[in-house]
């Protein structure tokens, strides 16, 4: 299942007193104040669920699938994420 962020603004509005168009803007803030601070290159830590990191990876060789043609992909930055240890343990709670 995908949570998007309709979803998001949705469980918001029922899990507390705001409007829809407060959730909306409570959703639309915080995704916000974390895309700027990854645009910004600092690695964002919310406690007991994880940390999204800035990763800058270095130009490399690859290869186009349709024709395999090799080419040079250019050096770019990715976010990764790294649960939390206690995201970690609830997650693994479920398969035992």
């Amino acid at each position: 299942m995908t949570l998007t962020k309709a979803d998001l603004v949705e469980r918001v509005q029922h899990r507390t007193t705001l409007s829809r168009p407060e959730s909306v803007r409570a959703v639309e803030t915080l995704l916000e104040i974390i895309k700027s601070r990854l645009e910004a290159g600092e690695n964002v830590l919310i406690s007991g669920f994880g940390k999204f990191a800035i990763k800058d990876k270095r130009a490399r060789r690859g290869r186009n699938p349709h024709t395999g043609e090799d080419l040079i992909l250019e050096p770019r930055r990715v976010v990764t994420f790294h649960p939390s240890g206690v995201l970690r343990r609830k997650l693994n709670e479920n398969e035992s």
